[in-house]
């Protein structure tokens, strides 16, 4: 499946992961088959960095996958049963995930693997690191709202050009998960995580903002955006990423194309700069399109003067 001599990390995660669930072995190996030399490398780098904050955890953290991929194949069902996702308001969704911090533990560990198993993901972590992060501007003032696992915030605070680091999020647990991340990574510059609801945000500017997986979750994604908007400064950057057709367990917005995406970013007054559209696992951009399979549609967005 994968040449462990080259790729240790990658081999000893899949290794972990077939031990709790033997029956995702067909699934791996096609994750794997014909990447790139460049895309096996970043995916090694990934592994490393995910077994560092699974640590002595690391078995948990592959059966609270397994859960997940249960979890989200029964929302898959209904989807196709129904043509719209189960939940429909985010006090359905607060009540029934956000506010059980064992649900929501289970969730961000489940989470934290699939950035390695599932294409997309580990598609949009490294365009965040290779082509967002490098683009921002010098002394950037740092945001991410719902930082969940903490990858890409670990990302920015590793970035040169960051000064300020700051994250938000409405789940306790999510917060829990950064801290603990950050602690693993052995990562100690100054953070400011705070449960904060976006739509109160404090009167602060920032010059880089993260959206990951985030307006998906909300009523109002046009509010949302405009927040966004709102809190960057002149010529601030956003990155902003939507997984349309993708039922989960607490998704209540559903797009059905990245072109509904990208009209919501416009009407906030943003700027698109640069897009990337990451396709579930196994899928050409052209058949997820045609059978609204799971797309990661991810924007690169600028605030004018």
């Amino acid at each position: 499946m994968i040449d462990a001599g080259r790729y240790p990390q990658i081999a000893t995660l899949i290794e972990a992961q077939l031990r709790i669930f033997a029956a995702h072995e067909a699934y791996l190996a096609m994750r794997f088959r014909n990447l790139s030399e460049s895309e096996l490398a970043f995916a090694e780098d990934l592994a490393s960095l995910i077994a560092r904050i699974a640590g002595d955890e690391l078995d948990q953290c592959c059966a609270d996958y397994r859960w997940l991929t249960h979890a989200v194949l029964d929302e898959e069902i209904f989807f196709r049963r129904e043509n719209r996702y189960r939940l429909t308001t985010f006090v359905e969704a607060l009540a029934e995930v956000y506010s059980d911090r064992v649900y929501m533990t289970r969730y961000m560990n489940g989470s934290l693997i699939s950035q390695l198993w599932w294409a997309n993901h580990s598609q949009t972590l490294r365009y965040f690191l290779e082509s967002y992060l490098p683009a921002n501007r010098e002394g950037s003032r740092h945001l991410e709202i719902g930082p969940g696992h903490g990858l890409y915030l670990y990302f920015a605070a590793t970035s040169p050009r960051v000064v300020a680091l700051s994250a938000w999020d409405v789940s306790e647990a999510s917060l829990a998960m950064v801290r603990r991340s950050f602690t693993a990574l052995g990562m100690e510059r100054p953070l400011a995580l705070h449960r904060v609801n976006m739509f109160e945000p404090a009167n602060e500017v920032f010059d880089s903002i993260v959206l990951s997986e985030v307006l998906e979750h909300v009523e109002e994604p046009d509010r949302a955006l405009a927040t966004i908007a709102g809190l960057l400064a002149p010529q601030g950057r956003a990155f902003i990423n939507v997984p349309v057709n993708s039922p989960a367990p607490d998704h209540i917005m559903l797009y059905r194309s990245p072109e509904e995406v990208f009209e919501a970013v416009a009407r906030s007054g943003l700027e698109i700069t640069d897009v990337l559209l990451a396709p579930a696992t196994g899928a050409s951009l052209a058949r997820a399109r045609k059978l609204a399979l799971t797309i990661s549609t991810v924007i690169i967005a600028r605030k004018p003067q």
